[in-house]
C-alpha cells in the first residue's frame, strides 16, 4: 500500500528534460551577434514573436520578393563527431543565399531553426556564431530564429539546422533563364571545398577507408583533413551583386546536390542547353582524393560534387572577360568552363583522358 503521508512526484520541465534557463541564457548570449548583423530595412532587436522588415527603407521601390529555405544536411554529422561546430552555421546561410542571387535577388534577412535533444555546453552559440558570421558575409539581418530543446527526439550530442532567407529584387532585374542565349559564356567561381553536398558519401568513404581525419590530408600536408572537409561553403552574394544590377549576368546555377550536370539547366530555357569542358580548369586535390578514395567514375562526380566550381554564371560573349575582371577584383578565382547552344535543354560536361582520372575521353549528359 502507499503511504498516504507520502507526496506524488512534482514533474517540472526541467525533469523532463527542458532547461528554460538554459534557453534564456542562449539567447542573451546571441543577442549581440544579430545586433552585429543590422543593415538598412532591419534594425529590431531579438526577443518578439516574429522580426520585421522595412523594404522601403532598404531602397526598394519595385520590388519582388524571393525566398529559400535550406539545410546543412549530414555534413552536420561529421561536425558534430569531430566536435568543430564553428563553421555549419555559415553552410546554412551560404545554402539559402547563393540560391537567392542567382535569381538576382539581395539577401534581406535570415532566421534560424536549431534543434536538438538537449542544449550543451555552448554548443549552439558557437552554431549561431557562425550563422551571424555567414549573415554578415552576405549582408542579410539575423532577425530571429527558434531554438528547439525536444528530449527524445535525438541521439545524445546530436542537432539539427535549417534556416530561411528572404530576399528582394526589382521586377526588372529579376533573372529567370529567359535572357540567356545560344553563344553565351559560362564562368565558373571556385568553390572553397565539398560545400553542403555529398556529405553522406564522404562519411561512407571516411568510415570504409579508415581515415585518420585529425591528421595532415595526404593532398595538403598543411591543413587536417577534417579542416579540408568542413571548410565552409563560399558566399558569392556581394561580388555577384553589384553585377547583376548592372544587367551584365543572364543567369546563375548555384552548384549544390546534383553537381555540375543537373543545376546548370535548372536556369535554361527549353531549347537551350549547357557545354561544360573538365579539361578548362584544375581539378581541386581534394576532389581528386575523393575520387581516388571511391574509385568514382567522372560522370558520377560531375553529378555528386561541385568538383571546384560553386557557381555557374552565363554571360554575354562580349561581356565575358569584363565579368570575370569584376570578380577577381571582388576576391573570386574565375574560370571559362563551357558555352551555351542551340538544342534541347540540358547540361553535357566532357572531358578529354586523364582529365579526371578517366582512362579515355568521357561525356556525361543530363537533360532536363
Amino acid at each position: 500500500m502507499t503511504d498516504q503521508n507520502e507526496k506524488p512526484e512534482t514533474y517540472t520541465y526541467a525533469k523532463a528534460g527542458v532547461s528554460i534557463a538554459a534557453g534564456n541564457a542562449l539567447v542573451k548570449a546571441i543577442a549581440p551577434l544579430a545586433k552585429a548583423t543590422r543593415r538598412p530595412g532591419a534594425d529590431a532587436d531579438l526577443g518578439g514573436f516574429g522580426g520585421f522588415f522595412d523594404l522601403r527603407a532598404a531602397g526598394y521601390t519595385d520590388p519582388l520578393l524571393v525566398a529559400a529555405n535550406d539545410g546543412v544536411g549530414t555534413k552536420l554529422k561529421l561536425a558534430i563527431d569531430s566536435d568543430r561546430h564553428d563553421g555549419v552555421g555559415i553552410d546554412l546561410v551560404a545554402m539559402c543565399v547563393n540560391d537567392l542571387i542567382v535569381q538576382g535577388a539581395e539577401p534581406l534577412f535570415f532566421l534560424d531553426y536549431f534543434a536538438t535533444g538537449r542544449l550543451v555546453g555552448g554548443v549552439a552559440e558557437r552554431v549561431i556564431a557562425g550563422i551571424a558570421e555567414g549573415c554578415k558575409i552576405a549582408g542579410c539581418a539575423l532577425i530571429g530564429g527558434e531554438t528547439a530543446e525536444m528530449p527524445g527526439m535525438y541521439a545524445d550530442g546530436d542537432y539539427d539546422l535549417a534556416g530561411f532567407c528572404v530576399g528582394a529584387v526589382e521586377r526588372d532585374q529579376a533573372l529567370t533563364g529567359n535572357k540567356v542565349e545560344a553563344g553565351d559564356v559560362i564562368l565558373g567561381l571556385a568553390s572553397s571545398g565539398v560545400h553542403s553536398n555529398g556529405f553522406s558519401l564522404v562519411r561512407r568513404l571516411a568510415a570504409d577507408r579508415g581515415w585518420k581525419l585529425n591528421r595532415p590530408a595526404l593532398f595538403d600536408q598543411d591543413m587536417l583533413l577534417i579542416e579540408a572537409l568542413l571548410a565552409p561553403t563560399r558566399i558569392y552574394v556581394k561580388s555577384l551583386l553589384p553585377l547583376v544590377r548592372s544587367g551584365k549576368v543572364r543567369a546563375m546555377a548555384h552548384i549544390t546536390g546534383g553537381g555540375l550536370l543537373e543545376n546548370i539547366p535548372r536556369v535554361l530555357p527549353d531549347h537551350l542547353h549547357a557545354d561544360v569542358d573538365a579539361d578548362l580548369w584544375e581539378q581541386p586535390r581534394l576532389m581528386a582524393f575523393l575520387q581516388a578514395q571511391g574509385n568514382i567514375e567522372p560522370e558520377e562526380m560531375a553529378r555528386t560534387f561541385n568538383c571546384g566550381v560553386g557557381m555557374a554564371v552565363i554571360v554575354a560573349e562580349a561581356d565575358a572577360a569584363a565579368v570575370s575582371a569584376a570578380l577577381v577584383d571582388a576576391g573570386e578565382t574565375v574560370f571559362t568552363i563551357g558555352s551555351i547552344s542551340e538544342r534541347a535543354k540540358g547540361c553535357t560536361v566532357k572531358g578529354s583522358t586523364e582529365t579526371w582520372s578517366a582512362r579515355a575521353p568521357w561525356s556525361a549528359t543530363h537533360n532536363g
